[in-house]
């Protein structure tokens, strides 16, 4: 009777954690982006796994090459991410996070390209781990976008905001408030997509874009944002609360 009674708690824990985990994974979708590169990654790898196994008739470097193959998969498609988000609460004067990553640079600098006056600077680095699908930021009216060829830097580097190929957005809010977005890209990412055009309404929980393999994005704020990110801190795209506008 008891062993019957262990078994039947024991389904019902599985039930409602596989019920929980549906659950999660229902808000999870795949960025249409990485729909060629998933594709063409899992064929590739297919067929390096076959020849090893047809060629070699090793095991044990079959089931190595294997392991290491599903490894590189897992990491591309958590990439690949596109989760299903709404920020929870009053948009009116609210920056939210533009990017799922770390942030590496909360400081007042000269922003020469667009405003050529001194704004406050938060930028946010994604690395290979994060999801790279990038938001809109606040809600407001598509000014500029404009697109920009140039190096690939390591993203974290600071000359990578001015040298590396680049995707820059102008948002203007309701009041006026100009906020400038930059997509930027790294020494893997080579492709930037922008989906924001100008003269179009933007609203927080819409999608800004999206940044292939490693890359970083930075707000240019005006002075006397309350900012209420620190510097290494952890972002969720559309969720973190970078500051409010004055």
């Amino acid at each position: 009777m008891s062993v019957l009674i262990f078994y039947i708690t024991l389904h019902v824990i599985l039930w409602r954690c596989m019920g929980k985990r549906l659950k999660k994974l229902k808000k999870i979708r795949l960025h249409h982006e990485g729909r060629h590169t998933l594709l063409l990654g899992a064929v590739t790898l297919a067929i390096i796994n076959g020849g090893i196994f047809l060629l070699t008739g090793s095991c044990f470097l079959f089931h190595l090459v294997l392991v290491l193959s599903v490894i590189l998969y897992l990491i591309v498609l958590n990439f690949f991410q596109c989760p299903i988000r709404r920020f929870d609460g009053d948009t009116d004067g609210v920056i939210v996070a533009p990017a799922d990553g770390r942030v590496v640079v909360v400081e007042e600098v000269e922003e020469n390209e667009y405003f050529h006056d001194k704004r406050l600077m938060v930028s946010i680095f994604m690395s290979l781990f994060n999801v790279h699908a990038n938001w809109i930021p606040v809600d407001g009216s598509v000014k500029i976008v404009r697109h920009q060829n140039g190096n690939f830097h390591q993203a974290w580097l600071p000359k990578a905001s001015e040298e590396n190929e680049r995707s820059t957005i102008v948002i203007a809010t309701e009041d006026g408030t100009e906020i400038l977005v930059r997509q930027i890209a790294g020494a893997v990412a080579r492709r930037i997509v922008t989906y924001a055009e100008e003269g179009e309404e933007c609203y927080i929980d819409e999608h800004l874009g999206f940044i292939k393999f490693g890359s970083r994005v930075d707000l240019y704020l005006p002075l006397g944002t309350d900012i209420r990110v620190c510097l290494h801190q952890k972002t969720v795209g559309n969720e973190t609360i970078i500051g409010y506008l004055k």
